[in-house]
């Protein structure tokens, strides 16, 4: 644990992306653990806007016995996408299916209706 005072932090490591294989110093929660999504910015050379790389927490390893998690880490997340909030009357994510969820007998799934004989 690294030492910042009154606030605790966690050193956790980071895999994938430009920050592979680095462990930083991240603070946690008030639950004891760090934030689901860790947003990092990257200043641009030009003097653009910043990229920020995106990296999801995961659990780093699991027990043996009990299956407990043995603390997090984070996987880099290329799509960049900020995690949002899944409220119960929120629309679902607009995501293209490449293949059909009907079967051959034209129901999901492949029941057959109540109207077949």
């Amino acid at each position: 644990m690294a030492d910042t005072g009154a606030v605790k932090s966690e050193d956790t490591p980071f895999e994938g992306g430009p920050m592979d294989g680095r462990v930083l110093p991240v603070l946690l929660g008030a639950t004891g653990h760090p934030p689901k999504t860790y947003r990092i910015p990257v200043p641009d050379a030009a003097g653009g806007p910043p990229t920020v790389l995106v990296y999801r927490r995961v659990p780093r390893a699991h027990s043996k016995r009990l299956g407990l998690h043995q603390g997090w880490k984070y996987e880099y997340d290329p799509t960049g996408q900020a995690g949002r909030r899944k409220w119960p009357w929120s629309k679902p994510d607009a995501k293209q299916d490449t293949e059909p969820d009907t079967q051959p007998g034209g129901t999901p799934g492949g029941k057959p209706d109540a109207t077949d004989g």
